[in-house]
């Protein structure tokens, strides 16, 4: 491989390529994929001079470390963590130059879970249904990074952008997630409703890139039996037999047969990228006209 390219040096627990992923293709059995906090991705890329669709490095809880084969641009957005090059500090949440052969490492969160590493160009593996999305639950896309593995960058887009003020996840007390009910809530009792809006949740160890698993009460069904396989949209809060709620994330399957007690909207979606397990979750009900306003009250 000739050109700007970098090297993995230390893929981390599960580093992968992502951006805006590939929406418009459930018909085809094609989850969305992409950056699962979205804003902090787009962060990463304006620092670098990149559009916000232009592919960065998605890491989990203990970082990556890269050797940039040419001087490159490169920030480090997402949960906050120490940023080294050649073992000398650099900023978190800035554009740091990183010169020929050095190795820019971003170490473990210290807060949040995922963080957004972009280098200027951004990542040029091969876009596959017009994404360098990495899908976990299909396969699409490049696979998880590991050790010595060579990824193309892209040409500069234009001069890194400096930021005043970054946002980050801060410690994570609690995850609220605000709800529309539906379509199925009428397969829960009363009951179940008002568990899911007054219950003690909390993120399960279990929770991935596909969804975001919940431990806690069971949600109490008014209906035995399972529903025949229907669309599953982004933030879909599905329920399987052991009554406890699971929120679909971007690799989510597009469908599914446990009814959806409801969905949370996709502008809600980025803080459960940074819960980490045992953070306590609550749901909040958008309050509607009629019967699923009194149900959920």
């Amino acid at each position: 491989m000739t050109g700007p390219a970098l090297t993995v040096v230390r893929a981390g627990a599960l580093t992968t390529v992502q951006d805006l992923g590939r929406p418009g293709h459930a018909h085809l059995g094609v989850p969305r994929a992409g950056a699962l906090d979205e804003p902090a991705h787009r962060l990463a890329n304006r620092l670098v001079g990149n559009p916000g669709s232009a592919a960065t490095l998605e890491t989990t809880l203990t970082g990556c470390g890269i050797r940039v084969r040419t001087a490159t641009t490169v920030a480090v957005t997402g949960a906050p963590c120490p940023v080294t090059v050649d073992g000398r500090p650099a900023p978190w949440g800035a554009p740091v130059r990183v010169p020929a052969g050095a190795v820019l490492d971003a170490g473990p969160a210290t807060h949040g879970l995922r963080s957004y590493l972009a280098c200027a160009g951004g990542i040029g593996t091969e876009p596959v249904l017009g994404s360098r999305a990495a899908d976990l639950l299909s396969g699409l896309g490049p696979d998880p990074l590991t050790d010595g593995a060579v990824l193309p960058l892209g040409p500069p887009h234009g001069p890194p952008a400096d930021a005043d003020a970054v946002p980050h996840p801060g410690p994570g007390t609690e995850l609220v997630l605000p709800f529309v009910p539906g379509p199925r809530h009428t397969w829960f009792t009363d009951h179940g409703l008002r568990t899911l809006a007054t219950g003690r949740f909390r993120v399960s160890a279990a929770s991935n890139r596909i969804g975001l698993r919940t431990e806690g009460p069971s949600l109490e069904r008014a209906r035995t039996g399972e529903l025949p396989s229907e669309g599953m949209p982004l933030g879909a809060l599905q329920v399987p037999p052991d009554g406890r709620p699971v929120l679909f994330l971007h690799d989510h399957p597009t469908t599914g047969g446990y009814p959806v007690i409801g969905v949370v909207p996709e502008r809600h979606l980025a803080p459960a990228a940074q819960a980490v397990p045992g953070t306590p979750v609550r749901f909040v009900p958008r309050r509607a006209a009629g019967p699923t306003r009194r149900r959920f009250g």
